[in-house]
């Protein structure tokens, strides 16, 4: 099986060459290209795309919320992975509702930092539940102060009971395996409400699932 192609953009050198080091390292990993700005890295994967793109999110010419923005509304297959420094950096949301599969912070430990890479490739989103809570908590109260300020939004219309179910659980932070015990069923069938809720509520994975469960108040901090 081909390894799993790694893009990093940081405006850092030594930081990338750590981050080479540390995925090269890997039988399964190769690291196939560069940045040292958004810009730089959005031409690189128009013209080649890779797997997932470590993608930092301050960086020089183009930072990492626009290069993911222009990433994933072109189309481009890569999935974007978003270091900060901090956890509550206030572009982490905007590179999450631009696309971002999901974030992590710079001073991860490395098993955390190649299980992220691993994980975002097959197409997981990357964000665990203390993450997920401390960052809502931090952008929640810039949404409406209640429903009644807009219309409901017409996609939850399309979702079954058991889906509903599933979407709260999802945005609890809940893993697969703990929906399955929670709502007792098995965890094939949490993968396909899973399916069928991305499809309906078009939402490019789990992130967007989290996103939109919040911002619609499904559910409440």
């Amino acid at each position: 099986m081909s390894p799993t192609r790694v893009f990093l953009a940081d405006d850092q050198s030594l930081v990338r060459g750590g981050f080479r080091m540390l995925i090269e390292a890997e039988d399964d990993l190769a690291v196939v290209g560069e940045a040292s700005d958004g810009a730089q890295a959005v031409r690189a994967l128009s013209s080649a795309p890779a797997d997932v793109v470590l993608m930092d999110i301050r960086m020089p010419v183009m930072d990492g919320v626009e290069a993911t923005h222009r990433l994933v509304h072109s189309g481009n297959p890569t999935k974007v992975l978003v270091l900060t420094t901090f956890d509550l950096d206030e572009y982490v949301f905007a590179a999450l509702k631009a696309g971002a599969s999901g974030f992590l912070l710079k001073d991860a430990r490395p098993e955390e930092l190649l299980s992220a890479i691993r994980d975002v490739a097959a197409g997981d989103a990357v964000m665990s539940p203390s993450v997920t809570r401390r960052l809502l908590e931090h952008v929640v109260p810039t949404l409406p102060s209640a429903p009644g300020d807009r219309a409901p939004d017409p996609r939850l219309g399309l979702l079954t009971e058991r889906e509903r179910e599933v979407l709260v659980e999802i945005a609890r932070g809940a893993t697969n395996g703990e929906i399955a015990r929670t709502l007792y069923m098995a965890e094939g069938t949490v993968k396909t409400h899973i399916g069928r809720l991305l499809a309906k509520l078009e939402c490019r994975d789990r992130v967007g699932l989290v996103l939109f469960a919040f911002e619609t108040r499904l559910v409440e901090l």
